[in-house]
């Protein structure tokens, strides 16, 4: 199999390859979930502070108190804001480990499709031989019977 080696090297690469690419997308998942469980916290506690205020405090709390959740309020909506954009940069960053991963299962796909064509066409090729030799074992065996029926005066 010396004439395959090359190619069963580079598809233990290409595997291993397919492999980090594989570990590399469900690492980014797990960062995306993480990151959309955060937001979700975030738009949960600003929403329950809002139903809060609404309902006890705010008709009756002075104007510094009402300036200083107003100033609160606006940076918790900005922390839900910077956290919608993280999700959004582990999104992207999920579509292009899907498209390594793609790229890497091409790859193996291709090497062991190549490897394929190489095994059958090594073994066509000893067939052919394999044929080849029985051919040759045939004339020599025809030659010998028929040159043993010439001495004997058969035609």
């Amino acid at each position: 199999m010396p004439h395959l080696k090359g190619v069963l090297i580079a598809i233990e690469l290409a595997t291993r390859q397919r492999d980090m690419a594989s570990a590399a997308l469900l690492l980014v998942q797990r960062g995306y979930f993480a990151a959309r469980n955060q937001m979700g916290q975030l738009e949960s506690y600003a929403s329950e502070t809002e139903s809060n205020w609404a309902l006890g405090s705010r008709p009756v709390a002075q104007p510094e108190i009402v300036r200083h959740y107003d100033q609160f309020m606006n940076r918790l909506q900005q922390a839900v804001d910077m956290q919608r954009a993280v999700v959004g940069d582990h999104l992207a960053a999920i579509a292009v480990a899907k498209q390594t991963l793609l790229e890497a299962e091409i790859r193996v796909a291709g090497l062991e499709r190549l490897l394929a064509k190489r095994r059958t066409s090594i073994a066509r090729l000893h067939d052919g031989r394999e044929q080849r030799h029985l051919d040759e074992l045939s004339s020599v065996q025809f030659r010998r019977l028929h040159a043993g029926s010439e001495h004997l005066g058969t035609p």
